[in-house]
């Protein structure tokens, strides 16, 4: 398993030359929120459809 730090220099690689600080913060952003949803999965922190809609339909109502 890669260090976090072994992964950005990774994603560098992979990123134009030319991408701003903000490019590549939002890079770092969105791999670190999909780590951490399948980190969710794999730790059964899940939610059905059915609850989902239920939730969402709470919002909807108003």
């Amino acid at each position: 398993m890669s260090t976090a730090k072994e992964e950005v220099r990774k994603m560098l690689e992979q990123i134009p030359d030319d991408a701003s600080f903000e490019d590549i913060q939002y890079h770092i952003y969105v791999r670190e929120k999909i780590e951490r949803g399948l980190k969710d999965i794999n730790e059964g922190r899940v939610l059905s459809q059915e609850d989902v809609e239920r939730r969402m339909s709470k919002w909807l109502e108003r």
